[in-house]
């Protein structure tokens, strides 16, 4: 059975303070794994919350990456979706754990769009 995407839902754990509560820091170092992964950037939405944190998306031509930051527990969920095959999820949240200088990541992988060929076909030829 083929798959549209892969989803990796990210847990990453012993980050820096200062990176994960930075609205600026945040988007760019999303926007760098996105960029790293080999995804085409298209639009960023981040919002900084008070007294702490930061929730942010960077939709990519191939899908998005969303975040959402605790600085006070140094921790960051991170949902990393691509579609096709040129795209690699686990380079972006690779990228992430090495720039939110983390201490821990663990992450699992979904494939999406589970469909069985037939209905790939069906919808191809609409």
């Amino acid at each position: 059975m083929k798959h549209l995407g892969r989803h990796v839902l990210a847990e990453i754990c012993g980050c820096n303070y200062e990176i994960l509560n930075d609205i600026n820091k945040v988007e760019e170092i999303m926007v760098n794994a996105a960029l790293e992964a080999g995804a085409e950037v298209r639009e960023c939405v981040f919002h900084k919350f008070s007294p702490q944190g930061v929730s942010g998306v960077v939709v990519i031509s191939e899908s998005h990456l969303a975040i959402h930051t605790w600085p006070e527990l140094g921790y960051a969920a991170v949902d990393v979706f691509t579609c096709g095959e040129k795209v690699n999820p686990w380079d972006a949240c690779n990228y992430l754990t090495d720039h939110f200088s983390a201490k821990h990541m663990t992450a699992k992988e979904m494939k999406r769009g589970m469909m069985p060929e037939e209905y790939l076909k069906e919808a191809v030829n609409l």
